[in-house]
């Protein structure tokens, strides 16, 4: 495939990326996601957002009903509403984690994403930000994960969580979020979706490009022939494995300067503008 060639698979994150900023679906890339389908063009979404947050939104994750959920944690069957694989911290890394994290850094609290939902500990401070993250109107979205079980750690991780969730409010948003990547070193993976000086963590190996490659895998598509679509830094493995990394306008910058091709914003439907494009080469 060469690098003008239209794609096998489109991949694309949700928010801030192809969804408006208030957390909708323009009908022109729901129009737009449709019709390259029709066409032969897998499209997959590969997003943050936990399996539970993805239910209002089935008319984006294609014929195959599919989500990569949670930085690629949890593989998710929206139309069946069914978890079909999971890549989970386990318990004690996730102990051995925290311990670090509480002695290097006094006055970090957590929260999980397990397969069964959120918790967090009764300390944990939510942000109206946190909810724009996974597309919740930032008021109904905040008092929803406020209202959601508070408890010390430990007694979250009966299941295994997709994602480990840190915060810590003596310390500068980006200072925090760097020294936690450097405390884990290689035991965990450390993604930043958006949230200010939230550091959510997964399980070694656990990544979007990895989710995408290996469903990708599944379909027998090569990266080459996949066209990815990102805003954020836990976007950028996801665009490095891609055949074509696309960034919108509205980017964080280490994500601009990593794309192929950047585009416009979010609301601007760029994504949309950019399979449009493709179709004219399939047709």
């Amino acid at each position: 495939m060469s690098h003008g060639d239209p794609p096998d698979v489109v991949a694309t994150d949700l928010d801030g990326t192809l969804l408006r900023s208030n957390g909708a679906l323009s009908d022109r890339t729901r129009a737009a996601l449709v019709a390259v389908e029709e066409a032969g063009v897998h499209v997959v979404v590969v997003t943050a957002r936990p399996p539970r947050w993805m239910h209002d939104l089935i008319g984006v994750v294609g014929r195959h009903g599919v989500a990569l959920c949670a930085n690629g944690a949890f593989v998710y069957s929206v139309a069946e509403r069914r978890l079909l694989a999971q890549h989970p911290l386990q318990a004690e890394l996730v102990r051995r984690i925290a311990a670090r994290l509480r002695t290097e850094l006094p006055g970090t609290v957590f929260a999980v994403e397990t397969a069964d939902g959120f918790g967090r500990e009764s300390d944990f401070p939510m942000h109206p930000m946190d909810a724009a993250v996974v597309g919740l109107p930032a008021a109904a979205g905040l008092y929803q994960l406020a209202a959601m079980p508070a408890a010390p750690l430990e007694d979250l991780l009966w299941r295994s969580p997709g994602k480990l969730l840190a915060r810590n409010e003596t310390l500068a948003p980006q200072v925090f979020v760097e020294r936690v990547r450097e405390l884990l070193g290689a035991d965990a993976v450390l993604a930043y979706s958006g949230a200010a000086g939230l550091a959510e963590i997964s399980a070694p190996g656990v990544t979007k490009a990895a989710a995408l490659a290996d469903w990708c895998g599944g379909l027998g598509v090569a990266a080459e022939a996949v066209w990815a679509f990102g805003d954020m830094p836990n976007d950028l493995s996801m665009l490095s494995w891609a055949g074509r990394a696309h960034a919108v306008a509205n980017a964080h910058p280490e994500v601009l300067a990593a794309a192929d091709v950047i585009c416009a914003s979010n609301d601007d439907d760029r994504v949309a503008a950019v399979v449009e494009a493709a179709l004219a080469g399939l047709a």
